[in-house]
């Protein structure tokens, strides 16, 4: 039967100590009851007490664990339950993607289709979202994992409390509500569905599932039609006040530059994103291949035009992290989307870049590229819902 939340039942000071549990069973899967207690300073009969709620709940299972060097019986330990997981559905400028996580950190399921996005209206949209969680759900079920909630995550400045798209300059969309249409794409789910920016979603996905363990703090761009940023900070999500901190497409690195989606001039968007560097490179829609294919086996080919195309765009890049890193006193990079893709010819024009402009300031093995390709943000829109859900668990708990 579907896990459905009763507010209200458990106490305060009980639910403070199921959060710590969850969370010592979170961060060191496969802890044993004794382990949790240690960890948690709470007593050994309240862990017990509360795994045995956990259980009942299906949010964690039981495992047989071997210590290295150990003999006798295999012991109990305790592990986030696989067949429960959350969905993440993505708006992006040229496709729509969705995708299951399960509570074990796997991508249990991905779809991506290819769209033209750009002027389209939600109602447009949100149909076709709506059939491709479907389909999610249904493989879900299948596979034997229950959803209890899910992220949407966009390309663009979000109010999460409202549910609202504040501005999505390359959709075309300002202040934008979707507080109708977020429960269409998960009905059943109990924790619902949230709203999310697609750049900080990415920044979450690097710190949990990629050079994270390498870096608390940095700065993390996202290069697609448009570039977004995210900003980790103490390995915590820094969002500011109204959720936009790390927002680096928008900084003006040529004041007489191009007019960008936004109405400014001079965007780093306008040098360095997907159709900044297409159009200096001289590729237009009627190419027939892929776009980044094409540039990509030009570049391969030693073709001037797109390499120059790409070096400028790691050129201003390396001004637009300059002026970033020094105001933040950030001193490591991770760079995703197209950049991660052009990796190889962009990499050397953002170092003498920044050289250039920020001297010292990102050391050479501080500046990483992403390896975790275009699920960057659906994994970490995903996983965000996952700790969500995990977050308010007492609801589960009678």
């Amino acid at each position: 039967m579907p896990a459905t939340p009763s507010p209200g039942r458990v106490g305060d000071v009980r639910r403070q100590n199921l959060a710590l549990v969850l969370a010592g069973i979170q961060g060191n899967s496969g802890a044993t009851r004794a382990q949790l207690a240690a960890e948690s300073g709470l007593t050994k009969a309240s862990v017990s007490s509360i795994v045995t709620d956990l259980l009942e709940s299906g949010l964690v299972r039981e495992t047989s664990i071997t210590r290295d060097g150990e003999r006798g019986r295999p012991g109990t330990g305790l592990v986030l339950n696989p067949a429960r997981g959350a969905l993440a559905a993505e708006i992006n400028v040229d496709y729509l993607a969705v995708g299951v996580l399960d509570f074990a950190g796997e991508l249990a399921f991905h779809e991506t289709v290819e769209r033209h996005n750009r002027g389209s209206l939600p109602s447009d949209i949100l149909p076709l979202l709506v059939a491709m969680a479907q389909r999610a759900a249904t493989q879900a079920a299948g596979d034997g994992v229950e959803l209890l909630g899910g992220e949407l995550t966009v390309p663009g400045l979000v109010d999460t409390e409202r549910n609202v798209v504040l501005a999505a300059p390359n959709l075309g969309w300002a202040d934008v509500g979707l507080s109708e249409e977020l429960p269409r794409l998960l009905p059943a789910a109990p924790f619902g569905v949230t709203l999310s920016n697609e750049a900080n979603g990415a920044a979450l996905a690097e710190l949990w599932f990629g050079h994270g363990d390498r870096f608390p703090d940095f700065l993390y761009i996202s290069g697609e039609v448009g570039v977004g940023g995210g900003l980790v900070i103490d390995s915590r999500l820094f969002a500011g006040p109204h959720g936009h901190a790390g927002e680096i497409g928008h900084v003006v690195v040529h004041p007489d530059g191009p007019l960008c989606a936004c109405g400014g001039h001079g965007c780093l968007e306008t040098f360095a994103g997907q159709d900044a560097i297409y159009s200096a490179a001289g590729i237009h829609q009627d190419v027939a291949t892929k776009h980044m294919e094409y540039l990509l086996s030009r570049l391969a080919d030693g073709d001037w035009s797109a390499v120059s195309a790409v070096e400028q765009a790691g050129h201003y890049l390396g001004i637009a992290i300059a002026s970033t890193a020094r105001v933040a006193n950030i001193s490591a990079v991770v760079l995703g989307g197209h950049f991660a893709v052009l990796e190889e010819w962009i990499a050397p024009a953002l170092r003498r870049s920044l050289d250039h402009h920020a001297p010292g300031l990102i050391p050479e093995g501080n500046l990483a590229f992403s390896g975790l390709g275009q699920t960057g943000a659906l994994r970490g829109a995903a996983a965000t819902a996952v700790r969500r859900i995990l977050s308010q668990a007492y609801e589960l708990i009678p």
